[in-house]
């Protein structure tokens, strides 16, 4: 019986391929995301507790619960909504993650081109003289009756040859135990993973700017504070000189009022160097030169909005980082299927063809033609442990992820409490600041009446002013921290993103 012919081999071996590839395997662990305790409220969000009974503060929880994209305007400040809205186009520490995601992105293009045969060429021409010796130690056929080691021979045997040659080679790999599955699987993830990054550096940078803004108006609301002290403290020496000319008062009691007057003035003119370093900080972040950027002075004269929290289990999903960190096990679990594929053999099927002649004249010609098909199932027989040692290692990658990920949970919900209990105890403290403030104005007061009806001497009406001065500036960072705290808890919320918004990186 005759051998089958090549292209008949063709048609019996395809048809296994595909039952093959068909019932392929998949050598991963079944993913799921790793379990992480939530709790059913926030305990900070709840009524006070009994140790401190005058704090009211709760939460809002307007209908929707729900924070926007655009979280900044809950403040209503039209200047910061302007600063926000450079950021996404203009900071470059956005620009280098997004350029990140992009990359990871085509990593997954990448990845999927496994599904597809690989095809490629390279034409060539060559020209070749053999070596007379190689020629002679190979039996290279000489002319008839030629004697070996004549010159005869050894002119054949050295002869110039032409190719030229065509070739069209196609490569594929058979995926039976997933392993270009998995490959993909844990290029996605990782892409995912690296588009939550971008969210989270854009809602961090987003946050900066915010806090960074009201750092800024701070200073203004205390070199406005500073300034009225200075007025007041000017007023004060212009009546202790009189009282002196009148020889009611001591030069002591004017010495000391200048003093004071030259002290504040001096604190006032050093405020402007935090006001600079905030300014050019704002300008960087909204992707600008400092030297063409300015802020015209505010005052700040905000108070938090409310915040709508939410359930501890939203945060699940509301949390970039927390998204970023998940993502992460899952490319993990898929590393551990292409670990464990190695144990198995592949099937990489080849075929080539094309034309090849030895004169340019033929090269196209219908009997120069060729062609080869075949499969070839390539195993590792003894790799001294290497593999089992890859496939824990991939094992011990997936359990540092997982718990990183429930760390990054944890975290998650501290950082809400935190900045939950920071504004319901600053809320207390403020309105007892407040109260203190007022109390040092009514002292300020009394002060001043019973020095200038000779009473009390100079140096209460300092003492009282200068109790007046630090209350009130206490106040301002009491606010500023109020300030700061919300735009934290709004960060620690996840801003307005959610995990819907993780790229889907389906193939187009």
């Amino acid at each position: 019986m005759s051998a089958p012919r090549p292209i008949q081999s063709v048609v019996v071996v395809l048809p296994v391929v595909v039952c093959c590839a068909w019932a392929g395997c998949n050598l991963a662990p079944k993913y799921s995301r790793p379990t992480v305790e939530t709790p059913a409220r926030y305990r900070e969000a709840g009524p006070p507790s009994a140790p401190d009974p005058g704090v009211t503060w709760t939460p809002a929880q307007p209908a929707d619960a729900t924070l926007r994209g655009a979280w900044w305007e809950l403040y209503g400040d039209p200047q910061l909504n302007a600063l926000e809205a450079q950021v996404n186009i203009s900071n470059q520490g956005i620009v280098a993650a997004e350029a990140n995601f992009r990359a990871a992105r085509a990593a997954v293009a990448a990845a999927r081109a496994a599904f597809f045969p690989n095809i490629s060429t390279a034409p060539a021409f060559i020209r070749a003289r053999p070596s007379q010796t190689l020629g002679i130690a190979a039996g290279t056929a000489a002319s008839p009756g030629a004697v070996p080691g004549s010159p005869t021979a050894n002119a054949n045997a050295a002869s110039i040859v032409d190719e030229y040659l065509l070739p069209v080679d196609a490569s594929y790999e058979v995926d039976l135990w997933g392993r270009v599955r998995n490959v993909v699987a844990a290029s996605t993830a990782a892409a995912q993973a690296s588009g939550a990054d971008l969210a989270t550096a854009r809602l961090s940078t987003q946050a900066e700017l915010a806090q960074d803004y009201f750092q800024l108006q701070a200073i203004d609301a205390e070199r406005q504070i500073l300034d009225d002290t200075v007025t007041s403290y000017r007023q004060s020496l212009n009546e202790t000189n009189a009282l002196f000319r009148a020889g009611i008062d001591s030069e002591e009691e004017v010495a000391r009022a200048q003093t004071q007057l030259n002290t504040t003035i001096a604190l006032a003119t050093d405020l402007g160097v935090s006001r600079a370093a905030f300014e050019h900080a704002l300008a960087v972040l909204v992707g600008r030169a400092p030297a063409g950027f300015s802020l015209p002075v505010a005052p700040l004269a905000l108070r938090p909005p409310p915040v709508p929290v939410g359930l501890p289990s939203n945060l699940l999903e509301r949390r970039p980082d927390i998204a970023a960190a998940e993502r992460r096990v899952a490319s993990a679990n898929a590393q551990i299927g292409i670990a464990r594929s190695a144990y198995f053999p592949s099937l990489v099927l080849d075929a080539s063809a094309g034309w090849e002649a030895g004169q340019f004249s033929r090269w196209f010609e219908w009997p120069s033609r060729f062609w080869s098909f075949g499969p070839q199932l390539a195993a590792t027989l003894f790799d001294g442990g290497a593999r089992r040692a890859h496939t824990e290692e991939a094992q011990a990658a997936f359990d540092q992820a997982a718990a990183g990920y429930r760390q990054t949970v944890l975290s998650a919900f501290q950082t809400v409490e935190d900045n939950l209990a920071a504004l319901r105890i600053l809320e207390q403290e403020a309105r007892e600041q407040q109260t203190a403030v007022d109390s040092s104005r009514h002292l300020l007061d009394l002060a001043n009446t019973r020095f200038q009806t000779g009473i009390d001497s100079y140096l209460n009406v300092i003492t009282a002013q200068t109790a007046l001065l630090s209350n009130r500036e206490t106040d301002v960072q009491i606010q500023l921290r109020q300030m700061t705290a919300s735009i934290s808890l709004v960060k620690a919320l996840g801003g307005g993103w959610n995990v819907t918004r993780l790229p889907s990186l389906k193939a187009d």
